[in-house]
């Protein structure tokens, strides 16, 4: 049998990654754009589909291209590739980003939410393999706060595809603050960075601009600082909460760029979680990040895989769907 590469796209509000992959951790080769959505929806998907044939055209070791497979923020509706109600891509609700991209290249391919593919890098090549875990779920803080579920191996997308949305779990009963999503009180609007930043500001003033930044201010001796992290903390305790007394899994992993207070984070978290949720506290592990997982217990970890894991996953997706040659179209098969 041929040697065979993968097409993974990794679709976000700043950047558009694109990589060519034929396995572990490691890319074939890149190509990193600026997202242009000040262009409108119809540019990003040719800026996206122009970069997936450049790669296509390349000569891989004449591999050949099993698939193609791309990560979008949700809600994201399945199996159509529908996408719905976008905070941050004005214009894009009821877009079908499955069919732009499929018509733009002439070939069939994934389209999956890009936090279940960071769930599902994480599970293949992460934290999963490393303690031998196929049911994972993963929380990621980052503009906002996305989340993945993969059970038996596999995404679990739900009924329709928008399985997943813990950043839109109430974490807190006031209105004071309204989420993108329409609701209010939702793990978003206290634990990603963009909700760290904001309460930065509201305490400590407009000079404050990156989540960095407040966590340098935490750890350097500000208790206002420190408070914004645990605030942060203790939402991610009621969510996990909810999480684990629903799902009973072994793992949640957290990633994104607020995890690198983790330091600061994880104490109120942990405080928070014992308080209030008995499945952890009947299955609270007594070492808890250990070598090795024990059988039983409920394991709350960073995520493995750092800022890559849902282009990653893209790339896994994309490798296994193994779509007959057929489907991938002559302006994607280029030389083969």
């Amino acid at each position: 049998m041929a040697e065979t590469y993968s097409i993974g796209v990794d679709l976000g509000g700043t950047n558009l990654r694109v990589a060519a992959y034929e396995g572990g951790r490691e890319f074939l080769e890149t190509i990193v754009l600026p997202t242009r959505l000040n262009l409108g929806r119809d540019q990003v998907v040719r800026d996206m589909c122009d970069a997936v044939r450049a790669l296509g055209a390349r000569d891989f070791g004449h591999r050949r291209l099993a698939g193609i497979a791309v990560g979008s923020p949700g809600p994201l509706e399945l199996p159509a590739g529908i996408l719905r109600n976008l905070p941050n891509f004005p214009g894009w609700d009821g877009f079908n980003l499955k069919s732009a991209i499929a018509t733009g290249l002439g070939c069939d391919i994934v389209l999956e939410n890009d936090a279940n593919l960071a769930a599902f890098a994480e599970q293949r090549l992460g934290a999963g393999t490393k303690y031998g875990v196929s049911d994972l779920c993963v929380i990621t803080l980052g503009t906002g706060v996305g989340n993945g579920l993969v059970l038996n191996g596999k995404i679990w997308d739900g009924a329709n595809g928008m399985a997943g949305e813990a950043g839109h779990m109430v974490v807190q009963a006031e209105e004071r603050s309204r989420c993108g999503c329409g609701g209010y009180g939702c793990l978003e609007q206290y634990a990603s960075a963009t909700a760290v930043i904001r309460m930065a500001r509201e305490s400590l003033g407009d000079a404050v601009s990156t989540a960095h930044e407040v966590a340098m201010l935490a750890r350097s001796g500000s208790e206002l600082a420190r408070n914004i992290f645990d605030t942060a903390g203790r939402a991610l305790a009621i969510a996990l909460t909810g999480l684990i007394n629903t799902l009973n899994l072994p793992l949640y992993l957290l990633g994104g760029g607020v995890c690198e207070a983790w330091d600061l984070l994880s104490c109120p978290m942990f405080r928070e979680l014992e308080r209030r949720s008995y499945v952890y506290r009947l299955t609270k592990p007594e070492v808890l990040e250990p070598i090795h997982l024990l059988e039983g217990k409920t394991y709350v970890l960073k995520a493995e895989l750092g800022a890559l894991a849902g282009l990653l996953g893209a790339c896994v997706a994309g490798l296994e769907a193994r779509l007959p040659p057929a489907t991938l179209g002559k302006e994607i098969l280029g030389h083969q």
